[in-house]
């Protein structure tokens, strides 16, 4: 921030998407009771030469503002991610949870995310994740130190079989239909050569294409290759949950 005639500037590469957190980070910093600054300001995203993407870095911006114009403290080194809406609110944004990998990964230890991804943030191990749901509160959470605060222990993705499951192969059987929701290869008919091929294949981690005109049976061979898997390990599961988070398709829910 600096003296000078009153504009916003942000250099480093910055997309559409975050060229116009420019209006968003204005009217969220308004409407959450602070003033915004009329001076000179620039932020700066670094590496300069890589190309930055998205509105995660809304709340980071906004915070940056309000400590550079002291009407916010900040105690000790937090990282901040999350959209920002044009009152104030925060909102989840996709790939948080890989995000908040790298960040402990680089010795971050408190996070500040939206609350609505607190359960996917948390899957994350070796980090102080908290939530906030507004501008506001986050600020708040900035001027607190919860260093060694109280932490709850992340949800677990459960995959694995109950015992109950293996001891009765028909609820096995009915478990794995619920998490995956689809048919199990004892239900399709014909097709050998195929189904000889799909689990040899799975059972060699092997790459598959299905390759043939419509209506041949790809998709419903496709959608048994759950049944046939073993249950992910936590390491796969991570690695999933990763995926799904990026996708943005669904909120990660543990």
């Amino acid at each position: 921030m600096a003296p000078g005639l009153p504009g916003f500037t942000i250099v480093g590469l910055a997309d559409t998407a975050l060229q116009e957190a420019r209006e968003r980070v204005r009217g969220a910093i308004r409407n959450s009771g602070y003033e915004y600054p009329p001076r000179r300001i620039t932020v700066n995203l670094a590496p300069a030469e890589l190309r930055k993407s998205g509105a995660s870095l809304d709340l980071a911006i906004a915070l940056g503002i309000l400590v550079g114009s002291e009407q916010v403290k900040a105690d000790g080194r937090w990282a901040v991610l999350g959209e920002l809406s044009l009152g104030g609110e925060l909102r989840r944004v996709p790939g948080l949870l890989p995000m908040v990998v790298a960040l402990a990964g680089r010795r971050v230890r408190r996070i500040i995310v939206p609350a609505d991804g607190l359960v996917e943030a948390r899957l994350a191990t070796g980090v102080d994740v908290v939530g906030a749901e507004t501008l506001s509160e986050a600020a708040t959470l900035l001027r607190e130190n919860r260093r060694g605060g109280a932490r709850n222990r992340p949800p677990r993705i459960e995959l694995a079989e109950s015992l109950a499951d293996r001891d009765d192969p028909a609820a096995g059987l009915a478990h794995r239909q619920g998490i995956n929701g689809g048919p199990d290869l004892e239900e399709v008919r014909g097709q050998l050569e195929a189904r000889r091929g799909m689990e040899i294949a799975l059972a060699g981690g092997h790459c598959l294409v299905m390759i043939g005109p419509p209506g041949s049976g790809k998709t419903l061979l496709a959608r048994t290759v759950p049944s046939l898997l073993p249950p992910l390990g936590d390491d796969e599961a991570r690695m999933a949950t990763i995926i799904a988070s990026v996708a943005g398709t669904d909120p990660v829910r543990g």
